[in-house]
């Protein structure tokens, strides 16, 4: 069996971390500014009813798109995602695959106050150190990649940090097999990693599995206002986007012309079940 893009971005995130860890001990990451820091609940933003929900994404690669944006800078694009109306960031730190920095996530820490997702693929716990010493409120765990074991300590190895877990499924078997108390969001990622094609109808066909005390998110293929109101009508708190901002020269701007619509959307839905 040949091997996914998914399979060789692990390969490459385990010795890119044993790499690391030789180089950057756990004590010198305890030791960062950041780290003593009381972390941004992303649940509590992300339910918010003044905001929208958008958990909104900065990244400049895919491994299924290539370049993406290169040139919009963190600091102008985080801040005009936030004044926009986006209830949280997510960034990309992972390099070789994403063109990601750690140093993205810093920048956008010094410029926003609101929660911010480290997007990348956790193996270890050293990389959830890694997240809170460079400003990060929340992890992303990849239920594709790991054992229940696994999601559990390293959601649990996260809260003893103060950090938020979104746990992100593909389909049952993924949520079954994975579901755990010490998570706090579940992200249904609506891309087939296999094909990279995007259906939404995986978030709505797993709503009902995903249990009541997490907040529900859905991930990729978001591009329409429409679609997040017949998600919301499903259970969805949250709509990480990032491709549909990031393919503009203006992201921020993207963004704010969509919160617009979305809202004008909600005025109209309104008015006519009143």
């Amino acid at each position: 069996m040949s091997l996914t893009i998914l399979d060789k971005i692990i390969a490459h995130k385990r010795q890119e971390v044993a790499d690391k860890k030789s180089l950057v001990p756990t004590a010198l990451l305890e030791r960062s500014l950041y780290f003593p820091a009381q972390p941004v609940s992303m649940r509590k933003y992300v339910q918010r009813p003044d905001l929208t929900g958008i958990i909104a994404e900065y990244k400049r690669n895919s491994p299924s798109k290539g370049v993406i944006n290169a040139y919009a800078p963190v600091e102008r694009t985080s801040i005009g995602y936030m004044q926009a109306g986006a209830s949280a960031l997510s960034i990309l730190t992972d390099t070789t695959f994403f063109g990601g920095k750690n140093e993205d996530l810093t920048t956008a820490r010094k410029f926003n106050f609101c929660p911010i997702l480290r997007k990348d693929f956790v193996v270890e716990e050293y990389q959830i150190l890694e997240a809170k010493s460079i400003g990060a409120d929340a992890i992303l765990l990849i239920a594709s990649v790991l054992s229940k074991e696994e999601v559990s300590q390293l959601a649990q190895f996260a809260h003893s940090l103060g950090l938020e877990v979104l746990l992100e499924v593909h389909n049952r078997e993924e949520l079954e097999r994975t579901l755990t108390p010490h998570v706090d969001l579940i992200g249904v990622n609506n891309r087939n990693l296999h094909d990279f094609s995007v259906d939404l109808k995986t978030s709505v066909e797993l709503a009902g599995f995903i249990p009541d005390e997490f907040v529900k998110v859905s991930e990729s293929g978001l591009s329409e206002p429409a679609s997040i109101l017949e998600l919301r009508q499903h259970g969805y708190e949250g709509f990480l986007m990032g491709e549909a901002f990031m393919r503009q020269s203006r992201p921020e701007k993207a963004c704010a012309a969509f919160v617009e619509d979305l809202k004008k959307l909600e005025a109209a839905a309104a008015t006519f079940s009143i």
